[in-house]
């Protein structure tokens, strides 16, 4: 068994746990050690492996209510069959994002849960099995064939890309001799950006196919002998409903942008404060002053080569963020199928016979993804650059859907520092392309209390969270309960 290990943290208090007897057959004390664990990769003790062939959750009668005026083809069906598929590839494209944009809204399509967005996460090797994100699908068909709902779903052995934090439940379950991996994870991989999770066609029996959906997802927990199932990033309508079914709501926090009709940038800072608006022309002052040249690439203006740049600049990025990975003695780490691919760069101790590997640096994406997402993607994508003469130095990916523009990655030129840049090439070129496309909001994405003084707003997240445990449940609920009086 390999852990993943970080600082430890006091999200669950110091709360007593019921002890009971495990299938992991042993409890380890460990308080003495002062680490917070991030994920565990489990050995031979497993629980139940997910099938490679498509599993039957079971079929289900649809009562038709109608809809005075509808007359969709949907009409007549009267049986639903739910499926678990192990790749994206088993649904068309096309099924797939019908059910995407029907829970999204008229014109408001998530680029992130199309079928070409997820397709090139699993195509390029990064949500895959080797590292850490099972795809187990959720299809639910009629008796017609027609896809009635969908759900990205994946069985995942550690914590990490989700930014929704729950490595202290994971130590807490640890440390109490309980197994918090696998779990069931139902999200976009690597991306916190709100959005449908429960994605269900318009038809007369989409509330029905909805609570179908959710139970299905209950009892997929159940019949995989996982510890919990995780909805991050869904729309506040959703996190309603499922709370309404016992699923524990959990509150977050980002920054975003709203065009208020704006017609230049320098309108949108006439709405701002007199000091926050000085401070934000002297930022952008020294873009120039640097030699800077910004772009925004959209498309086709997008070449092979500023992918295989702005690879080079995102993995600049990630190498330098730290992941520290903990082997028991009896774990050969050649064996362990990591979520990420760790730098040579290590330094390794041992505490009460436990190895602790640090090491530098974590890349979620491939360079084989940033390729395939573009060209599936086209005009959705589009990339900030900066160039110093001729020579390419910092970029900022950015996806349009809707009336969004959501910003999602960074990256600049390793040997040099340029100031300000990051606040120009994520912020503010967002900002003046939502203002030129005449679109709604600017999501900067996770964290960062500093958006604030450049004009993005406190805007509420949510997550839902089904714990099978009794006792832990009650724990985390709690827990829950006080960090939302924090987050709000």
């Amino acid at each position: 068994m390999a852990v993943a290990v970080g600082a430890s943290s006091p999200f669950l208090g110091h709360t007593s746990f019921h002890l009971r007897k495990t299938s992991s057959r042993r409890h380890v004390q460990n308080s003495n050690v002062g680490f917070s664990i991030k994920a565990i990769f489990w050995g031979p003790r497993k629980a139940v492996e997910p099938s490679k062939q498509e599993l039957c959750l079971g079929d289900f009668c649809l009562t038709e209510f109608g809809i005075e005026g509808d007359r969709t083809n949907f009409d007549k069906a009267r049986k639903l069959s739910v499926w678990v598929v192990s790749s994206i590839s088993e649904i068309s494209p096309d099924e797939w994002d019908a059910c995407s944009l029907d829970s999204a809204g008229p014109g408001e399509l998530n680029p992130f849960l199309t079928h070409g967005f997820l397709s090139s996460l699993e195509e390029s090797h990064c949500a895959t099995k080797e590292t850490g994100w099972v795809p187990q699908h959720v299809i639910a068909r009629d008796d017609s064939d027609n896809v009635l709902g969908v759900i990205p779903l994946y069985l995942k052995s550690h914590s990490f890309g989700e930014y929704v934090f729950d490595h202290s439940w994971a130590d807490a379950y640890y440390s109490y001799g309980s197994r918090y991996y696998p779990k069931l994870q139902c999200c976009v991989p690597f991306t916190p950006v709100t959005g449908p999770r429960i994605l269900v066609r318009n038809t007369n029996y989409r509330d029905q196919v909805f609570d179908i959906l959710v139970s299905a997802l209950v009892a997929l927990t159940i019949k995989f002998q996982v510890s919990s199932l995780h909805i991050t990033f869904l729309s506040a309508i959703e996190c309603g409903k499922l709370k309404e079914k016992g699923f524990l709501q959990r509150v977050g926090m980002q920054y975003h942008w709203t065009n208020r009709n704006y017609r230049s940038f320098d309108e949108f800072l006439m709405d701002m404060k007199q000091s926050k608006r000085k401070n934000i022309r002297q930022e952008r002052k020294k873009i120039s002053a640097q030699n800077l040249t910004m772009k925004r690439l959209r498309g086709y203006e997008i070449k092979a080569k500023h992918w295989d740049t702005f690879y080079k600049f995102y993995r600049n990025t990630t190498d330098n963020k730290l992941v520290t990975v903990l082997l028991f003695p009896d774990q050969d780490i050649q064996s362990i199928k990591l979520q990420v691919t760790l730098n040579l760069r290590a330094n390794s101790w041992r505490i009460m016979g436990i190895k602790y590997v640090c090491r530098w640096g974590s890349a979620y994406l491939t360079r084989d993804f940033f390729h395939n997402m573009a060209s599936k993607l086209g005009d959705q994508v589009l990339l900030v650059t900066a160039e110093e003469g001729d020579e390419l130095v910092a970029g900022a990916l950015n996806l349009i859907g809707g009336d969004a523009i959501y910003g999602r990655l960074w990256g600049c030129h390793p040997q040099v520092y340029y100031p300000s840049l990051h606040f120009e090439a994520c912020y503010y070129q967002a900002i003046e392309a939502a203002i030129e496309l005449n679109v709604g909001r600017v999501e900067a994405g996770a964290q960062g209390e500093h958006k604030i003084q450049r004009g993005y707003m406190p805007v509420t997240t949510y997550s839902s969270h089904y714990i099978l445990d009794e006792v832990f449940r009650k724990v985390i609920s709690d827990f829950l309960v006080r960090e939302e009086a924090q987050v709000i």
